[in-house]
């Protein structure tokens, strides 16, 4: 015996169709009138109402959490630590917050960035800041050092 050769032991089922009178009843179970009670009926999905509703967002998973939330690094220059700070003082971020230089960012200390433009001659100690290779140059032949 093949599978082509099975037979089921029992009767198949027929289908009803309704809405075709008979024992059903006159509208078979359809209600009265309307698009439900039609044959071929065709409703929109209600969900589709929800989703027309949102906002067209366009790329917004591409911005980077920093960029949606307005985090950018501060950047100062060689010559704004020469006018504010005095021979031998540490800069850190505590000490650009207490002279305004820098201000926090939803409540976090942001992030620095020391650029070489201007002179420095004063012997500073640069700590906790991302520092371009022209500014370190110029703070080590000050006298100063970046940790």
């Amino acid at each position: 015996m093949e599978l082509h050769q099975l037979k089921p032991i029992h009767k198949l089922k027929r289908s009803r169709r309704i809405g075709r009178g008979g024992k059903r009843g006159t509208f078979s179970g359809r209600g009265i009138k309307g698009q439900k009670s039609r044959a071929g009926r065709k409703l929109q999905p209600f969900i589709r109402e929800l989703i027309k509703r949102y906002p067209k967002l366009k790329g917004y998973r591409q911005k980077t959490k920093e960029r949606r939330q307005g985090l950018k690094s501060f950047v100062l220059n060689l010559a704004i630590l020469e006018k504010e700070f005095k021979t031998g003082e540490k800069v850190n971020v505590k000490a650009l917050l207490d002279r305004g230089l820098i201000a926090k960012v939803s409540g976090k200390d942001p992030k620095v960035k020391i650029l070489g433009e201007g002179e420095i001659k004063k012997a500073l100690t640069v700590e906790g800041f991302a520092v371009s290779r022209q500014a370190k140059e110029k703070i080590e032949k000050a006298g100063g050092q970046v940790c």
